[in-house]
């Protein structure tokens, strides 16, 4: 698809998401993204050696929270690798992604590494050895040389709100500690996974960082061919909690979503697209963000499931 007609798509993406009414409820059991104003819309597409396209407001910073689970976890495969699907598993959650009676179904081994604490598992095993300055100095590293932007920071502002009203986390932290699943002191542990969630990027910075996970030729080496396949499939199957069917259904692509708005989503062997709107949806993914993903597959029929441009 030649830029100019891309850059078109983006465009109406953009405008009807600022047309929408219902602009979904921003995240308010967070402080800092309880102030977020909802009425906001970016998207970013990037392409292996091609011009970066976006629209709307595609530059402005926001919190990437569960969206940096993608990253911890290329990073944990590539200590550990299936070494560490002995602590967590591969499957669809079917429930929140705080749910704790989940956890206590599965006595103390998390249903996947997206849902809350199946990434506090992944964060657990990436401290080993480790000080969790220098933990989260290897992830920012990590989505650094992913996006190209050494700019990219940790917001310490929301990772403080994060830890002060954390409290289910906290309890999922404690139930992993009970069941031996749990190496490090749950303060320490959630510590570093509250500033990792606390990332800030743009939907630009977001876009280039998930390269990467095209497997394009051109793109960036991170991780080995084999592991991009295998998370590719853990976005498309647990990417969206309770709701990565619907998300499946109407985007058809591996996607990743997070509470402060952002979702990446992967067009295998085509594109990476980060999409922003602080409003969610009942499932805890952004609503305008699902929306506009719908849109712009059916637009460009970037679908795995192979569906027709319209």
């Amino acid at each position: 698809m030649d830029d100019g007609r891309l850059q078109r798509i983006l465009d109406q993406v953009a405008d009807a998401a600022f047309a929408t009414a219902d602009k979904g409820r921003v995240a308010d059991y967070i402080p800092e993204l309880a102030a977020v104003d909802p009425d906001q819309f970016g998207i970013a597409v990037a392409r292996p050696g091609q011009p970066l396209l976006t629209a709307g407001r595609a530059n402005k910073p926001f919190s990437i929270q569960s969206v940096s689970k993608v990253f911890t976890l290329a990073l944990a495969l590539g200590t550990l690798g299936d070494r560490l699907w002995n602590r967590v598993g591969r499957e669809p959650s079917g429930q929140a992604f705080d749910s704790v009676l989940l956890l206590e179904l599965e006595k103390g081994r998390p249903r996947n590494p997206f849902i809350n604490a199946g990434a506090i598992v992944t964060t657990d095993a990436i401290l080993e050895g480790s000080e969790p300055k220098e933990t989260l100095a290897s992830i920012l590293r990590f989505v650094r040389e992913a996006a190209g932007d050494d700019s990219i920071h940790i917001n310490e502002s929301v990772a403080q709100s994060e830890i002060a009203t954390g409290h289910r986390n906290f309890a999922l932290a404690h139930y992993l500690l009970s069941h031996d699943n749990l190496r490090h002191p749950p303060a320490l542990t959630l510590g570093t996974y509250f500033h990792q969630c606390a990332i800030e990027m743009t939907c630009a910075q977001l876009a280039n960082a998930g390269l990467f996970l095209t497997a394009c030729e051109n793109a960036p080496r991170m991780v080995a061919p084999s592991r991009i396949r295998r998370i590719n499939a853990l976005m498309m199957t647990c990417g969206h909690y309770d709701g990565s069917g619907d998300y499946a259904y109407r985007v058809g692509l591996p996607g990743k979503s997070g509470v402060g708005g952002g979702i990446l989503t992967i067009a295998p062997g085509i594109a990476s697209i980060a999409v922003w709107a602080p409003g969610l949806n009942n499932y805890g993914n952004s609503k305008l963000g699902t929306e506009a993903m719908q849109r712009l597959t059916d637009l460009t029929g970037w679908s795995v499931f192979g569906a027709a441009a319209s």
